[in-house]
């Protein structure tokens, strides 16, 4: 896989989801720009998807559990296809398809309505044992945030995934050391998480969550498993948004077009100094 086109495609995403934010005037970017990476990944490289046939019944799923970081999977469902990208200048306006939670009634190409926390590896487990049942050999990717891992269904969903062996199942941790009101670490200590996942009988990987190939080479190999995998990424809650990265907090905020167009320029700057490498 080519790695620069990979990177590419990610801050493509990136600059799409910074745009639509500022059309609002607000938005959860910190969390949204945190999974451009795997996003441009996923879309690109991993999901077998068709998206002229969103509802294609042996299709891969992907479920957003941290449904607030939505803007980012709109652009990323707008840059494969699913919708035109004007449509993103919608994005958490009256009557939008396009709201601030995911909703699989309103947006081409959402699997699952998500928002509340936890709920989303519960929903995404069950998706993935329905699908066996039925004899399907797709598999199913969950989003899950690393503050969102402190809600117990999410492990109550994780032990029930090992105990039948559930191998369809990707879980995807975007560990921006973040939540909403602080640091992880500060308010609810995950300790070791690689560890906490092979306990419940996962297999997990690793990848850096600001490099395409990484996260590539780490979603093959989980898909590869015998058993349902964990793929923890050490990501950046605004990473790659320099006003975002910068702010105190920066789970929700105002977004002008002034710093989108800045943020932009700087995502610009970044992708031609890497040409010339």
């Amino acid at each position: 896989m080519d790695r620069h086109e990979m990177k590419k495609a990610a801050e493509e995403i990136r600059k799409m989801t910074i745009s639509a934010i500022a059309e609002a005037g607000y938005g959860h970017i910190g969390g949204s720009m945190s999974i451009c990476e795997l996003l441009a990944v996923l879309y690109g490289y991993i999901l077998k998807i068709d998206p002229s046939c969103p509802q294609k019944e042996d299709r891969d799923r992907l479920i957003l559990s941290k449904g607030h970081c939505g803007p980012a999977l709109y652009a990323a469902l707008a840059w494969k296809g699913y919708f035109d990208r004007e449509l993103l200048k919608t994005l958490n306006q009256n009557d939008t398809r396009l709201p601030s939670h995911c909703d699989r009634l309103k947006t081409p190409g959402v699997d699952l309505s998500t928002g509340s926390l936890g709920q989303g590896v519960s929903l995404g487990i069950g998706v993935a044992l329905g699908c066996k049942m039925r004899g399907m050999k797709n598999h199913v990717y969950i989003i899950v945030g690393d503050g969102e891992m402190q809600e117990g269904q999410v492990w109550e969903g994780i032990q029930f995934a090992a105990h039948r062996r559930l191998d369809n199942v990707v879980l995807i941790v975007d560990d921006n050391k973040r939540q909403l009101d602080g640091w992880v670490a500060d308010i609810c200590n995950s300790f070791d998480l690689a560890q906490k996942f092979s306990a419940f009988g996962f297999t997990v990987f690793h990848a850096d969550g600001k490099d395409c190939g990484e996260i590539y080479d780490a979603l093959i190999m989980a898909r590869e498993a015998e058993k349902p995998a964990a793929v923890l990424l050490d990501t950046e809650k605004g990473q790659g948004c320099s006003f975002a990265e910068a702010a105190d907090f920066n789970h929700y905020m105002v977004v002008d077009h002034e710093m989108a167009a800045e943020a932009i320029r700087e995502i610009d700057r970044r992708m031609e100094e890497e040409l010339k490498k």
